[in-house]
């Protein structure tokens, strides 16, 4: 598969009349939008995508497992569309390996501002060599780490956040701010995100993650990473 010029975005959404707003709406947005002839199989494609938006309200079976098998399909950011509004099926999809999450019905403005943020992140020029901390490596051109002998890979999100966190060592940055800068403007009140994706980092970072070593929690504040030089050990 070849990648367009233009930003590509494949519309995953069931409903002829919602895929239809979809199509116009992106279109407007400057997106070229692509269909699939795989039942929601994204290498079926003509183009590999930049960007993933799939409606699971219509998904068949379990949405949260066809969500999770999407991720690792798609090699992209993937955005939800919803009308769950509960706070549990928000946790489950991001911890499916939703990169973002909009409820129905959304506001055009919105789609198009959220999916622009989510190609700024992934086209961003990283310039950042590899970091060694004790035992952690991070490679964020690669998006792995290494911990020990053991090399852990990063989604997207993961890496922006972690990124965000390494360069900014020492400082603790609020949860407004983190959200503004890896999920934009219109996100900055979902601290549900920054939970999980913290419980991501601490989870393929630290050797006990109840004990974090490197990420540190400000109760009501946010987070900050504490470059310390003696990286957690295994008991």
């Amino acid at each position: 598969m070849t990648r367009s010029v233009t930003p590509s975005v494949l519309v995953l959404e069931e409903d002829r009349e919602n895929r239809r707003l979809l199509q116009v709406t992106l279109r407007k947005g400057g997106f070229h939008v692509l269909t699939t002839n795989g039942g929601g199989n994204p290498r079926s494609a003509k183009i590999a995508p930049d960007l993933i938006i799939v409606d699971i309200d219509g998904m068949e079976g379990d949405a949260f497992a066809g969500l999770h098998r999407l991720h690792y399909d798609a090699g992209c950011p993937v955005i939800v569309l919803s009308s769950r509004e509960r706070e549990q099926d928000i946790v489950r999809s991001l911890e499916s390996g939703a990169d973002d999450y909009i409820v129905k019905p959304f506001r055009t403005g919105e789609l198009i501002a959220r999916s622009r943020v989510a190609l700024r992140r992934r086209t961003a020029e990283v310039d950042d060599a590899p970091l060694t901390v004790g035992s952690l490596t991070m490679d964020f051109h690669a998006r792995t780490i290494r911990k020990g002998l053991e090399e852990i890979r990063l989604t997207q999100t993961e890496n922006d956040l972690l990124l965000l966190l390494v360069r900014n060592a020492g400082k603790v940055l609020t949860h407004r701010y983190i959200l503004e800068q890896i999920w934009g403007a219109e996100s900055t009140g979902k601290t549900v995100y920054l939970r999980v994706y913290i419980g991501h980092l601490r989870k393929k970072l630290e050797y006990d993650p109840s004990g974090s070593t490197h990420i540190l929690t400000a109760s009501g504040i946010g987070y900050g990473w504490v470059m310390d030089p003696v990286a957690a050990q295994p008991s």
